[in-house]
């Protein structure tokens, strides 16, 4: 095995340990738990050149090492496979998700469910109805001067809006039925009145149907703030210690979720971990980030929130499992 290789293994050698005792591990604890076929003075070697180069360091004289948040990103760097979760878990999740009432219920449970499996505090973002697409509308007359409009989203999501115009029950389905031939699959920024076949309709009708559809469109952009869903926070007391300073930022950074949502904007890929410092908020600063999209498509993310002394490989594991199960369930 060449240095730069063993050097890698020693530094995931490291990770894991000290992942797991939350103590600093040193050259004799490696040789010991993880088979390296080489001295204790070799593997020393070993720590000095990662800890030269900023993968490690000492917290104190004649302690062991613990990894920096450069370590913890090679670590996560080499992470090709992790392992899936059983059949068993899979199943819970699934029912647990299922057994959700209406779309509030679902994040919900997904969230908090997201905690459970992490140990960690879950986030979960409520889709953008900028970017939800229509899957059905009804145009339904519930006096002789107002009508009812009712848009289902791809989510499930019910929204009603009541409107001031006057159409029989035959106008109302012939709209219906053009409405939905032309916007459905559509999101809300994509509803334009241009977009209707106004063909055979009189210049009255038309300007009630363009009435309409100019309704459709802010029932399915009218969101007032973008919404979070967090459980777990409670996990953080757990995890005190490994806040070199305090817990205190962290929780300040996930009270104003304009943060997370920043956050949760910036990141491009479809599974994505900022470690540390490389959180551009400084109230995360110690904290890890592992999110990732959900809906079809991505419409949204998910992730959890925690040190960076994390288990990554369960974290990416149950962020991924969950995040396909909740675009499962909401897509159906």
């Amino acid at each position: 095995m060449r240095s730069d290789e063993r050097r890698l293994r020693v530094l995931q050698a490291i990770v894991q340990d000290y992942v797991h005792t939350r103590e600093p591990v040193g050259s004799k604890a490696i040789t010991e738990r993880h088979g390296f076929d080489v001295s204790s003075a070799t593997i020393r070697n070993d720590m000095a050149a990662l800890e030269d180069g900023g993968l490690i360091h000492q917290p104190h004289t004649s302690a062991g090492r613990v990894p920096t948040d450069r370590g913890y990103r090679a670590f996560v760097d080499t992470i090709s496979q992790v392992k899936p979760m059983s059949s068993a878990e899979k199943k819970a999740i699934e029912t647990w998700l299922e057994g959700a009432a209406d779309v509030d219920d679902v994040i919900i449970r997904a969230t908090k469910l997201l905690a459970q499996l992490t140990n960690q505090v879950a986030v979960v973002q409520y889709p953008n109805r900028e970017r939800t697409t229509l899957r059905h509308v009804e145009v339904v007359p519930i006096s002789e001067h107002h009508v009812l409009i009712i848009a289902i989203n791809e989510s499930g999501a019910v929204q009603q809006r009541n409107i001031d115009i006057g159409l029989s029950d035959e106008q109302a389905q012939k709209l219906s039925n053009r409405i939905n031939a032309a916007y459905t699959g559509k999101a809300g920024l994509d509803i334009l009145p241009d977009g209707l076949d106004v063909a055979n309709l009189t210049p009255t009708e038309q300007q009630l149907a363009h009435a309409v559809v100019h309704v459709l469109k802010d029932v399915m952009t009218d969101e007032a703030e973008e919404r979070l869903v967090m459980a777990g926070t409670a996990n953080l007391a757990r995890t005190n210690i490994d806040f070199a300073r305090t817990i205190t930022p962290v929780l300040e950074a996930l009270e104003e979720q304009v943060v997370l949502l920043r956050l949760f904007a910036e990141v491009g890929d479809e599974l994505a971990i900022t470690i540390g410092e490389e959180n551009r908020d400084e109230g995360l600063s110690e904290a890890s980030v592992v999110t990732s999209v959900y809906g079809e498509p991505g419409v949204a993310r998910l992730g959890i929130v925690g040190p960076t002394r994390m288990d990554y490989p369960g974290a990416m594991v149950s962020v991924r499992a969950v995040a396909r199960y909740l675009t499962r369930i909401l897509g159906t």
